[in-house]
């Protein structure tokens, strides 16, 4: 059993939170027994546990990424393309190297490094086509006993011969990696064709038959990213009246699907998607990046369309969630709307876990949920803690951390309990 004093912030649910300026979170074989004000709690809890203090720190749940590529990191920051030309001329060159198993363990630590050390705790991640990359995710996250989505990303068109798998391969190789990764640990298995334009029809039906055999899998895939995708998507699939019917047509949109980037839907798509209970996945820094375009943050919270952020690494430019939904509030006002601190906090822990439909497990410190959770140190960034000093509300210090706050101020993680420590 461990208990933390300290400041701690979390929300109940998209409305309301819970704040307590000198609160107390215990913890029991890494699950929450109990939190709220110190005071209320002391004298039941002093007595039985050991009370790390930490009342300088800002306690909260551990942040969430929906969607970020694990074997993509070394191409970050790579100059001068579109999505499609970024993909031939970077991406599909480095994610062949993923048939390695020794490299892609390696990659794969080290990307999970980098998610930890920038407070991620949960997310969605794509390999490349290969079992050894799937592998080293579902593995190393093991290790970790790190909540996590992964699936083996499906191509078999449009992509180099080396990453197009053969398409009667796509259930058996499916199926075998469900049957090994889904429900272990902490790890679900996420169907994840790349999208439309690197899948065939036989491909999509073969996802089709797995989702059908085990519907509990959830799906990830991209979606209306940029027009030329769009453009292709339709010359494709000409019998489709719209992508997101593509991936309708083959019975994959659904409560569980995780669908990316979403910035150039049609009113029609946009009632659809919101019929369908499917996710969207607000991936700011990578559609600034990449000049994908601006997702409409707005609409998506006003018509309460289950929504989370993601740092779609390697086209986002920071493993930060903090830059991340930093760039989510600069998006959302070059589009004329003003969302504020806290919704995007709640967007990266309660409702990114909603999103991905863990919110029975993670999210925030209901009794019984997975204690998986950071501390904020402003004092690690001079210019934060002296933002702080003028600070008059909660929110107006939740802002100031978020836009100007960076890994930097991640003093430490803990999953399930657990303390990761990193060195500088």
């Amino acid at each position: 059993m461990k208990a933390f004093r300290s400041r701690i912030f979390h929300f109940l649910n998209r409305v309301h939170y819970e704040y307590f300026e000198d609160g107390l979170l215990i913890i029991h074989q890494g699950l929450v027994k109990a939190v709220g004000h110190y005071e209320d709690l002391k004298e039941e809890w002093s007595q039985q546990v050991e009370i790390v203090d930490e009342r300088d720190k800002l306690l909260m749940p551990g942040f969430i990424d929906a969607h970020i590529h694990g074997v993509q990191t070394a191409v970050m920051a790579s100059y001068g393309a579109d999505l499609l030309q970024w993909l031939e001329e970077y991406t599909f060159p480095l994610e062949s190297q993923f048939s390695d198993a020794d490299f892609a363990k390696k990659a794969t630590q080290f990307f999970f490094r980098q998610m930890l050390k920038n407070g991620t705790t949960t997310a969605a991640i794509y390999s490349s086509v290969h079992q050894e990359s799937l592998e080293a995710i579902m593995e190393e996250a093991l290790r970790l006993n790190m909540r996590i989505q992964a699936g083996k990303t499906n191509m078999d068109r449009n992509a180099p011969t080396n990453l197009c798998e053969n398409t009667d391969d796509t259930y058996l190789v499916g199926e075998k990696l469900i049957r090994k990764y889904e429900g272990k640990g902490r790890l679900n298995y996420l169907l994840t064709p790349r999208f439309a334009i690197t899948s065939t029809p036989e491909q999509l039906v073969q996802l089709q038959q797995l989702k059908q055999k085990y519907p509990q899998i959830g799906v990830q895939t991209h979606i209306s990213e940029n027009h030329e995708e769009i453009a292709s998507t339709k010359a494709l699939f000409p019998e489709r009246k719209d992508y997101l019917d593509v991936y309708e047509h083959y019975g994959l949109v659904e409560k569980n699907t995780l669908l990316g980037h979403a910035i150039h839907f049609s009113e029609d798509e946009w009632k659809r998607v919101k019929q369908s209970k499917a996710s969207l996945i607000h991936c700011p820094t990578s559609n600034l990046f990449l000049g994908s375009g601006l997702f409409n943050l707005q609409k998506a919270w006003e018509e309460d369309i289950p929504l989370a952020l993601a740092s779609d690494v390697g086209g986002g430019s920071s493993f930060s969630m903090l830059k991340t939904a930093a760039a989510a509030y600069q998006v959302a006002a070059l589009r004329g709307y003003k969302t504020t601190a806290l919704q995007l906090f709640y967007l990266l822990t309660l409702g990114g876990a909603k999103a991905m439909g863990l919110d029975d497990k993670i999210g925030n410190f209901q009794i019984g949920k997975e204690a998986d959770f950071i501390l904020i140190d402003s004092s690690r960034i001079e210019l934060v803690e002296e933002r702080l000093q003028s600070a008059k509300t909660l929110e107006e210090k939740l802002f100031a951390i978020l836009i100007l706050g960076d890994d930097r101020l991640i003093d430490c993680v803990y999953l399930m309990g657990k303390s990761l420590k990193f060195e500088d």
